[in-house]
């Protein structure tokens, strides 16, 4: 779901920043799942980054939570065929 944000001082958008978007390795600890994981999930188009830079990647903690779920429910459909 695609969120409208307006903001009235600087601070108020760093708190956004700051609470919203994670590097590779915040991703990385969010997920439980390697860099090479993380990195398949990108060039297979199933996790997008904001941005790309030289050395990192930043994502929106909605898209990591939303992989997460999605995770979570092929892991526990998997299970129940055990």
């Amino acid at each position: 779901m695609t969120q409208n944000y307006s903001f009235n001082t600087k601070d108020e958008f760093i708190k956004l920043v700051q609470s919203e978007i994670l590097n590779t390795s915040e991703a990385l600890e969010e997920l439980n799942i390697s860099r090479q994981a993380l990195n398949s999930l990108v060039k297979r188009g199933k996790l997008v980054p904001l941005k790309e830079l030289s050395r990192d990647r930043l994502f929106l903690r909605e898209d990591i939570e939303n992989r997460k779920n999605t995770t979570r429910m092929l892991k526990s459909k998997s299970k129940t065929y055990d």
